[in-house]
Protein backbone atom coordinates (compact mmCIF):
# COMPACT_ATOMS: atom_id res chain seq x y z
CA UNK A 1 0.00 0.00 0.00
CA UNK A 2 1.63 3.15 -1.04
CA UNK A 3 1.32 6.62 1.01
CA UNK A 4 -1.18 7.77 -1.34
CA UNK A 5 -3.44 5.10 -1.07
CA UNK A 6 -3.64 5.50 2.76
CA UNK A 7 -3.91 9.54 2.23
CA UNK A 8 -6.69 8.76 -0.27
CA UNK A 9 -8.57 6.20 2.47
CA UNK A 10 -8.67 8.71 5.12
CA UNK A 11 -9.71 11.39 3.08
CA UNK A 12 -12.63 9.28 1.59
CA UNK A 13 -13.77 8.00 5.10
CA UNK A 14 -13.89 11.76 6.63
CA UNK A 15 -16.20 12.40 3.19
CA UNK A 16 -18.36 9.77 4.42
CA UNK A 17 -18.81 11.34 7.48
CA UNK A 18 -21.79 13.35 7.28
CA UNK A 19 -23.73 10.17 5.69
CA UNK A 20 -23.15 8.07 8.68
CA UNK A 21 -24.28 10.78 11.47
CA UNK A 22 -28.11 10.04 9.95
CA UNK A 23 -28.23 6.41 11.23
CA UNK A 24 -28.26 4.80 14.35
CA UNK A 25 -24.31 4.28 15.06
CA UNK A 26 -24.22 5.17 18.39
CA UNK A 27 -20.72 5.95 20.32
CA UNK A 28 -18.94 5.34 17.29
CA UNK A 29 -16.52 7.13 15.71
CA UNK A 30 -13.27 7.39 13.09
CA UNK A 31 -9.87 8.13 13.97
CA UNK A 32 -7.15 9.65 10.87
CA UNK A 33 -3.21 9.94 13.06
CA UNK A 34 -0.60 11.14 11.62
CA UNK A 35 3.01 10.90 13.34
CA UNK A 36 6.49 9.50 13.14
CA UNK A 37 8.14 5.96 13.69
CA UNK A 38 11.65 6.65 15.55
CA UNK A 39 13.17 3.32 14.85
CA UNK A 40 15.20 0.41 17.13
CA UNK A 41 18.80 1.62 16.26
CA UNK A 42 19.76 -2.49 15.12
CA UNK A 43 16.88 -1.68 12.51
CA UNK A 44 19.63 0.49 10.29
CA UNK A 45 16.22 2.58 8.96
CA UNK A 46 15.59 6.58 9.31
CA UNK A 47 13.27 7.75 11.28
CA UNK A 48 9.72 7.92 8.82
CA UNK A 49 6.23 9.00 8.21
CA UNK A 50 3.83 7.34 10.60
CA UNK A 51 -0.20 7.25 9.00
CA UNK A 52 -3.13 5.73 9.63
CA UNK A 53 -6.94 5.34 10.25
CA UNK A 54 -8.83 3.88 12.89
CA UNK A 55 -12.58 2.82 13.22
CA UNK A 56 -13.58 3.47 17.16
CA UNK A 57 -16.26 2.12 19.47
CA UNK A 58 -16.53 3.49 23.46
CA UNK A 59 -17.87 0.20 24.80
CA UNK A 60 -18.11 2.32 28.26
CA UNK A 61 -17.59 5.72 29.09
CA UNK A 62 -14.17 4.97 30.26
CA UNK A 63 -13.26 2.37 27.50
CA UNK A 64 -12.99 2.71 23.67
CA UNK A 65 -11.49 -0.40 21.04
CA UNK A 66 -9.97 0.56 17.59
CA UNK A 67 -9.62 -1.10 14.93
CA UNK A 68 -6.76 0.10 13.53
CA UNK A 69 -4.74 0.48 9.53
CA UNK A 70 -1.30 1.44 9.68
CA UNK A 71 1.60 2.90 7.04
CA UNK A 72 4.85 4.20 7.42
CA UNK A 73 8.08 3.58 4.44
CA UNK A 74 11.77 3.50 6.06
CA UNK A 75 14.82 4.54 4.25
CA UNK A 76 18.42 2.50 5.25
CA UNK A 77 20.69 4.28 6.15
CA UNK A 78 23.18 2.05 4.37
CA UNK A 79 22.42 2.30 0.85
CA UNK A 80 24.92 2.02 -1.04
CA UNK A 81 25.24 -1.59 1.11
CA UNK A 82 21.56 -2.23 0.39
CA UNK A 83 21.17 -0.61 -3.37
CA UNK A 84 19.00 2.63 -2.11
CA UNK A 85 15.59 0.55 -1.29
CA UNK A 86 13.40 0.60 0.98
CA UNK A 87 10.72 -1.27 3.33
CA UNK A 88 7.18 -0.74 3.49
CA UNK A 89 5.31 -1.74 6.77
CA UNK A 90 1.68 -1.91 6.72
CA UNK A 91 -0.17 -2.60 10.08
CA UNK A 92 -3.70 -3.83 10.96
CA UNK A 93 -4.64 -4.49 14.67
CA UNK A 94 -6.59 -4.03 17.57
CA UNK A 95 -6.02 -1.28 20.01
CA UNK A 96 -7.71 -0.44 23.42
CA UNK A 97 -7.34 2.56 25.57
CA UNK A 98 -8.70 3.15 28.90
CA UNK A 99 -9.54 6.86 30.09
CA UNK A 100 -9.20 8.21 33.46
CA UNK A 101 -11.23 10.70 34.97
CA UNK A 102 -14.93 11.62 34.02
CA UNK A 103 -16.01 11.41 30.74
CA UNK A 104 -17.27 14.92 31.00
CA UNK A 105 -13.97 16.08 31.27
CA UNK A 106 -12.27 18.11 28.27
CA UNK A 107 -8.91 16.48 29.07
CA UNK A 108 -8.35 12.99 29.70
CA UNK A 109 -5.09 11.00 30.03
CA UNK A 110 -5.23 7.18 28.79
CA UNK A 111 -3.75 4.09 28.90
CA UNK A 112 -3.57 2.02 25.73
CA UNK A 113 -2.47 -1.81 24.48
CA UNK A 114 -2.64 -3.34 21.26
CA UNK A 115 -2.33 -6.83 19.28
CA UNK A 116 -1.58 -7.33 15.58
CA UNK A 117 0.40 -8.40 12.55
CA UNK A 118 3.07 -5.89 10.19
CA UNK A 119 3.44 -6.77 6.69
CA UNK A 120 7.24 -5.75 5.52
CA UNK A 121 7.94 -6.03 1.99
CA UNK A 122 10.32 -4.05 -0.43
CA UNK A 123 9.02 -0.96 -2.45
CA UNK A 124 12.15 -0.19 -4.48
CA UNK A 125 15.61 -1.63 -5.84
CA UNK A 126 15.55 -5.22 -3.38
CA UNK A 127 18.60 -7.27 -3.48
CA UNK A 128 16.21 -9.78 -1.29
CA UNK A 129 15.69 -12.73 -1.98
CA UNK A 130 12.31 -12.75 -4.60
CA UNK A 131 10.59 -16.13 -2.34
CA UNK A 132 11.44 -13.87 0.48
CA UNK A 133 10.54 -10.17 0.20
CA UNK A 134 7.88 -10.00 2.52
CA UNK A 135 5.48 -11.45 4.87
CA UNK A 136 3.24 -10.96 7.87
CA UNK A 137 4.66 -10.87 11.10
CA UNK A 138 2.96 -10.14 14.94
CA UNK A 139 3.40 -7.24 16.89
CA UNK A 140 2.33 -5.70 20.31
CA UNK A 141 1.81 -2.31 21.29
CA UNK A 142 1.73 -0.38 24.46
CA UNK A 143 1.83 3.10 25.62
CA UNK A 144 -0.23 5.89 26.27
CA UNK A 145 -1.52 9.74 25.94
CA UNK A 146 -3.64 12.57 26.13
CA UNK A 147 -6.99 13.23 24.57
CA UNK A 148 -8.98 16.28 24.37
CA UNK A 149 -12.67 17.21 23.33
CA UNK A 150 -13.23 20.21 21.47
CA UNK A 151 -17.33 19.39 21.18
CA UNK A 152 -19.69 16.36 21.36
CA UNK A 153 -18.34 15.43 18.12
CA UNK A 154 -14.62 16.42 17.97
CA UNK A 155 -11.62 15.35 20.00
CA UNK A 156 -7.94 15.58 19.80
CA UNK A 157 -5.57 12.50 20.80
CA UNK A 158 -1.68 12.58 21.47
CA UNK A 159 -0.02 9.55 21.90
CA UNK A 160 3.33 8.06 22.41
CA UNK A 161 3.56 4.05 22.41
CA UNK A 162 6.31 1.44 21.81
CA UNK A 163 5.71 -1.27 19.51
CA UNK A 164 7.39 -5.04 19.62
CA UNK A 165 7.89 -6.10 15.77
CA UNK A 166 8.61 -9.69 15.30
CA UNK A 167 10.08 -9.16 11.77
CA UNK A 168 11.58 -11.62 10.27
CA UNK A 169 11.06 -10.43 6.82
CA UNK A 170 13.22 -7.91 6.54
CA UNK A 171 16.66 -7.38 8.40
CA UNK A 172 17.69 -10.78 8.57
CA UNK A 173 18.05 -11.53 4.76
CA UNK A 174 20.93 -9.50 4.41
CA UNK A 175 22.56 -9.07 8.45
CA UNK A 176 24.69 -12.18 9.58
CA UNK A 177 22.44 -11.33 12.89
CA UNK A 178 19.56 -13.06 12.04
CA UNK A 179 17.91 -10.71 14.31
CA UNK A 180 14.19 -10.98 14.30
CA UNK A 181 12.56 -9.24 17.40
CA UNK A 182 12.74 -4.74 17.11
CA UNK A 183 10.95 -2.18 19.01
CA UNK A 184 10.30 0.94 17.63
CA UNK A 185 8.70 4.12 19.27
CA UNK A 186 5.65 5.93 17.33
CA UNK A 187 4.89 9.24 18.40
CA UNK A 188 1.46 10.06 16.63
CA UNK A 189 -1.50 12.71 16.89
CA UNK A 190 -5.25 12.00 16.28
CA UNK A 191 -8.33 13.73 15.41
CA UNK A 192 -11.62 11.67 16.23
CA UNK A 193 -14.66 12.32 14.80
CA UNK A 194 -17.72 10.75 16.75
CA UNK A 195 -20.79 10.12 14.11
CA UNK A 196 -22.76 8.46 16.65
CA UNK A 197 -25.25 9.44 19.36
CA UNK A 198 -29.01 9.43 21.38
CA UNK A 199 -31.49 9.91 19.39
CA UNK A 200 -33.06 12.74 18.26
CA UNK A 201 -35.21 14.24 20.88
CA UNK A 202 -38.90 13.67 20.57
CA UNK A 203 -40.81 16.74 20.13
CA UNK A 204 -44.10 16.71 22.74
CA UNK A 205 -47.53 17.30 20.81
CA UNK A 206 -48.54 20.66 20.97
CA UNK A 207 -52.22 21.81 21.34
CA UNK A 208 -54.71 23.32 19.15
CA UNK A 209 -56.00 26.21 20.77
CA UNK A 210 -60.14 26.06 20.39
CA UNK A 211 -61.62 28.86 17.90
CA UNK A 212 -62.60 31.42 20.44
CA UNK A 213 -66.34 32.44 21.52
CA UNK A 214 -68.24 35.45 21.40
CA UNK A 215 -66.24 38.19 23.69
CA UNK A 216 -68.64 38.69 26.09
CA UNK A 217 -69.43 34.67 26.89
CA UNK A 218 -65.89 33.34 26.71
CA UNK A 219 -65.32 29.57 26.96
CA UNK A 220 -62.58 30.15 29.37
CA UNK A 221 -64.81 31.79 32.22
CA UNK A 222 -67.20 28.52 31.88
CA UNK A 223 -66.64 25.10 34.11
CA UNK A 224 -69.89 23.41 33.02
CA UNK A 225 -68.38 20.09 34.91
CA UNK A 226 -66.80 22.05 37.78
CA UNK A 227 -63.55 20.45 37.54
CA UNK A 228 -61.19 23.55 37.71
CA UNK A 229 -60.37 23.08 34.19
CA UNK A 230 -62.73 25.84 31.73
CA UNK A 231 -64.75 24.65 28.92
CA UNK A 232 -62.25 25.63 26.40
CA UNK A 233 -59.36 23.50 27.38
CA UNK A 234 -61.47 20.59 29.03
CA UNK A 235 -61.43 17.86 26.58
CA UNK A 236 -63.39 15.40 28.95
CA UNK A 237 -66.80 17.56 29.82
CA UNK A 238 -68.96 15.87 31.98
CA UNK A 239 -66.46 14.48 34.56
CA UNK A 240 -68.24 12.90 37.59
CA UNK A 241 -67.55 15.40 41.01
CA UNK A 242 -64.59 14.43 42.89
CA UNK A 243 -62.37 12.75 40.17
CA UNK A 244 -59.50 13.87 39.69
CA UNK A 245 -58.40 15.74 36.54
CA UNK A 246 -54.93 16.98 34.80
CA UNK A 247 -55.04 20.29 32.97
CA UNK A 248 -56.93 18.80 29.98
CA UNK A 249 -59.93 18.13 32.24
CA UNK A 250 -59.29 14.47 31.67
CA UNK A 251 -59.38 12.12 34.59
CA UNK A 252 -55.98 11.55 36.32
CA UNK A 253 -53.62 9.23 34.55
CA UNK A 254 -51.71 6.63 37.05
CA UNK A 255 -48.73 7.77 35.48
CA UNK A 256 -47.06 11.07 34.32
CA UNK A 257 -44.98 10.42 30.87
CA UNK A 258 -41.97 12.74 31.25
CA UNK A 259 -40.25 11.04 27.80
CA UNK A 260 -40.16 14.24 26.37
CA UNK A 261 -37.92 15.19 28.71
CA UNK A 262 -34.28 14.15 26.73
CA UNK A 263 -30.56 14.72 28.50
CA UNK A 264 -27.43 14.81 26.57
CA UNK A 265 -25.20 11.82 26.37
CA UNK A 266 -23.97 10.90 29.94
CA UNK A 267 -25.69 13.78 31.45
CA UNK A 268 -26.28 15.01 34.11
CA UNK A 269 -22.74 14.21 36.02
CA UNK A 270 -22.15 13.09 39.72
CA UNK A 271 -23.05 16.24 41.68
CA UNK A 272 -24.52 18.19 38.75
CA UNK A 273 -27.73 20.30 40.45
CA UNK A 274 -28.84 22.60 37.32
CA UNK A 275 -30.85 21.24 34.69
CA UNK A 276 -30.83 23.08 31.97
CA UNK A 277 -27.13 22.37 30.68
CA UNK A 278 -27.92 18.58 31.08
CA UNK A 279 -31.21 18.64 28.47
CA UNK A 280 -30.37 18.22 25.68
CA UNK A 281 -31.29 21.28 23.06
CA UNK A 282 -34.04 22.65 22.65
CA UNK A 283 -34.33 22.82 26.31
CA UNK A 284 -37.21 24.69 26.04
CA UNK A 285 -39.08 21.80 24.82
CA UNK A 286 -37.80 19.52 27.85
CA UNK A 287 -38.75 22.47 30.65
CA UNK A 288 -42.46 22.99 29.07
CA UNK A 289 -43.12 19.68 29.93
CA UNK A 290 -41.78 19.76 33.30
CA UNK A 291 -43.66 22.76 33.59
CA UNK A 292 -46.48 21.02 32.76
CA UNK A 293 -46.22 18.16 35.65
CA UNK A 294 -45.72 20.84 38.05
CA UNK A 295 -48.75 22.21 37.07
CA UNK A 296 -50.85 18.99 37.58
CA UNK A 297 -49.58 18.54 41.33
CA UNK A 298 -50.28 21.90 42.15
CA UNK A 299 -53.65 21.20 40.58
CA UNK A 300 -54.29 18.41 42.70
CA UNK A 301 -52.17 18.88 46.00
CA UNK A 302 -53.31 15.32 47.11
CA UNK A 303 -51.71 13.98 44.88
CA UNK A 304 -48.45 12.18 45.45
CA UNK A 305 -45.91 10.49 42.98
CA UNK A 306 -43.02 8.78 42.87
CA UNK A 307 -40.34 9.93 40.79
CA UNK A 308 -38.75 7.46 38.38
CA UNK A 309 -35.59 6.81 35.73
CA UNK A 310 -35.14 4.18 32.87
CA UNK A 311 -32.59 3.82 30.21
CA UNK A 312 -32.46 1.61 27.61
CA UNK A 313 -30.52 -1.51 27.46
CA UNK A 314 -26.67 0.05 25.68
CA UNK A 315 -23.94 0.24 28.58
CA UNK A 316 -23.42 -2.05 31.34
CA UNK A 317 -26.40 -2.45 34.31
CA UNK A 318 -24.19 -0.91 36.56
CA UNK A 319 -23.55 2.13 34.25
CA UNK A 320 -27.13 2.29 33.20
CA UNK A 321 -28.14 2.14 36.90
CA UNK A 322 -26.68 5.25 37.96
CA UNK A 323 -27.68 7.22 34.86
CA UNK A 324 -31.17 6.38 35.64
CA UNK A 325 -30.46 7.38 39.63
CA UNK A 326 -29.00 10.62 38.41
CA UNK A 327 -32.00 11.53 35.90
CA UNK A 328 -34.59 10.68 38.55
CA UNK A 329 -32.85 12.85 41.30
CA UNK A 330 -32.39 16.17 39.09
CA UNK A 331 -36.09 15.83 37.85
CA UNK A 332 -37.35 15.65 41.54
CA UNK A 333 -35.23 18.45 42.93
CA UNK A 334 -36.29 20.65 39.78
CA UNK A 335 -39.82 19.70 41.12
CA UNK A 336 -38.81 21.06 44.59
CA UNK A 337 -37.49 23.84 43.56
CA UNK A 338 -40.55 24.95 41.91
CA UNK A 339 -42.90 24.82 44.88
CA UNK A 340 -43.92 20.77 44.74
CA UNK A 341 -43.13 19.87 48.38
CA UNK A 342 -40.76 17.16 49.46
CA UNK A 343 -43.62 14.85 51.36
CA UNK A 344 -45.55 14.63 48.27
CA UNK A 345 -42.88 12.88 46.21
CA UNK A 346 -41.36 9.21 46.69
CA UNK A 347 -37.76 8.04 45.53
CA UNK A 348 -35.98 9.64 43.56
CA UNK A 349 -35.35 5.76 42.00
CA UNK A 350 -33.68 4.60 39.46
CA UNK A 351 -34.42 1.40 37.63
CA UNK A 352 -32.02 1.04 34.98
CA UNK A 353 -32.66 -0.62 32.10
CA UNK A 354 -34.54 -3.58 34.13
CA UNK A 355 -38.34 -1.66 32.96
CA UNK A 356 -38.42 -1.61 29.44
CA UNK A 357 -42.08 -0.65 27.91
CA UNK A 358 -40.55 -1.56 24.11
CA UNK A 359 -37.90 -3.79 22.65
CA UNK A 360 -34.11 -2.10 22.79
CA UNK A 361 -33.69 -3.86 19.26
CA UNK A 362 -34.58 -1.10 17.14
CA UNK A 363 -33.66 2.82 17.73
CA UNK A 364 -37.35 3.85 18.44
CA UNK A 365 -37.82 0.90 20.83
CA UNK A 366 -34.93 2.50 22.65
CA UNK A 367 -35.88 6.00 22.77
CA UNK A 368 -38.92 4.97 24.34
CA UNK A 369 -37.40 2.97 27.01
CA UNK A 370 -35.37 6.15 27.62
CA UNK A 371 -37.93 7.67 29.84
CA UNK A 372 -38.32 9.37 33.21
CA UNK A 373 -41.87 9.07 34.66
CA UNK A 374 -43.93 10.30 38.00
CA UNK A 375 -46.14 7.04 39.31
CA UNK A 376 -49.11 8.16 40.84
CA UNK A 377 -48.99 6.73 44.72
CA UNK A 378 -52.39 5.37 46.75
Amino acid sequence: MKRNGLFALIALSLAGIGAAQAQDYSNWYIAPRVGAVIPDSDRETDTSLFTGIGIGYWSTPNFAVDFEVTHNNADFEKKSIRNNHEFENTGLGFAGRYFFGDAGSSWRPYAMGGLGFLRHAAISGSQLSASRSNGWDPMITVGGGVQHGFSDRLAFRAELAARYDRDNNSRQYYSAENKTGFVDAIASVALLVNFGGESAPEVAPTRETPPPQKPQISCRDLDDDKDGVNNCDDRCPGTEAGVQVGPDGCPMVQTIDLRGVNFKFDRPKKGEKNISPTLQEPTADSIAILDQAVDVLQRNPNMRVEVVGHTDSVGTDEYNQGLSERRARIVYDYLTSHGIDASRLSGPIGYGESRPIDTNDTKEGRARNRRTELEAQK
